[in-house]
């Protein structure tokens, strides 16, 4: 297959329904755009690796399949081994739980990165799901309400950079739960081999370098996530654990912010309840769930921030304790 214009890579691992629907939904794109889907499976147990050979039988020229054991995956690694598999001149990144919106995807995407020859990735919005919970949905929109409506190009001000730490967060967010990079800057820049925020580390590379990022909301997709409130203990763990090594960003810096933030934002919470106007048992659950989840947001977070300061084997304790991306790996 050569001359291609697009590669879009999975990583897929138990997939179930949500990746079929979304190579479903790959297999309709309606695009100028030559494309194939490379989908790198990391010991699946379930039926994924029917899933995927399904769509493989009704496209034989499109799909790349790639096993490989559950011991080397990695978030940038395999990332970058789906890449390599490729041809095209841009790569789509997807997870498999990130459905593309409509069947302009691709043609979308590819439309927006040749704007400016120096946008080195993108990334597109993401819609929640109809079973989302209420608050995840409602942040959802409102975070990607504040990158625009319209295709958005970003570069560096290094002056904000370096004093504004809100800005450092704004400008070098990046998601490839549903993404767009040019080969050309991948072939240079790789993504980091790191357990977490490999799209984040890669963005303010590129950044830092003197590339343009794009912001491509009509790319959208949908993805969201319904978690037990439970499971954010850990969650949480690794994404401030991330944010600190990116940004040297703490949630909270000791357990008086944490219980002052804790309180303050379960308030918030029982005012945007009060306004959605639900029955009475309906209120109740949904507090409960905040209730729990927002204890662990706090309480993992400050937990994150502490981290760096613990010696090597209160680190190691501390990760086999609350870390989800150790876990996975054990699994």
């Amino acid at each position: 297959m050569t001359g291609i214009d697009v590669t879009v890579v999975i990583p897929v691992k138990n997939g179930g329904d949500c990746l079929d629907r979304t190579l479903t939904m790959i297999d309709c794109q309606k695009t100028q755009y030559s494309f194939e889907v490379v989908c790198i499976d990391s010991g699946s147990s379930d039926n994924t690796m029917a899933i995927v050979e399904k769509h493989q039988s009704q496209y034989p020229e499109r799909y790349i399949v790639k096993q490989i054991p559950k011991e080397e995956f990695g978030h940038g690694k395999t990332r970058n081994l789906g890449a390599s598999l490729g041809t095209g001149e841009f790569i789509l990144f997807l997870t498999q739980d990130a459905t593309p919106y409509n069947d302009q995807w691709i043609q979308t995407f590819v439309d927006g990165m040749k704007m400016d020859k120096d946008i080195a990735g993108g990334f597109g919005k993401h819609y929640p799901y109809p079973e989302c919970d209420i608050f995840e949905a409602y942040s959802l929109n409102q975070f990607f309400e504040g990158f625009g409506k319209e295709n958005t190009i970003y570069k560096l001000d290094n002056t904000k950079y370096s004093s504004d730490e809100a800005y450092r967060h704004f400008v070098t967010f990046y998601s490839d739960n549903n993404s767009c990079m040019r080969r050309s800057v991948w072939e240079k820049i790789p993504y980091p081999d790191v357990d977490f925020a490999e799209d984040q580390q890669w963005a303010r590379t590129i950044l830092e370098k003197g590339y343009k990022k794009l912001y491509c909301p009509g790319a959208a997709v949908f993805h969201s996530h319904s978690y037990p409130a439970k499971t954010y203990k850990k969650r949480f763990y690794d994404e401030y654990k991330s944010l600190y090594r990116l940004h040297g960003y703490k949630l909270v810096e000791n357990t008086k912010q944490m219980f002052l933030a804790y309180i303050r934002t379960i308030r918030n919470d029982i005012g945007f309840l009060r306004k959605c106007e639900l029955s009475r048992k309906e209120t109740i659950k949904w507090l409960n769930y905040a209730i729990v989840k927002e204890w662990h947001r706090f309480h993992s977070g400050y937990l994150a921030g502490r981290y760096f300061s613990l010696n090597d084997e209160k680190k190691l304790k501390l990760d086999q304790k609350m870390s989800q991306q150790i876990e996975q790996i054990k699994e």
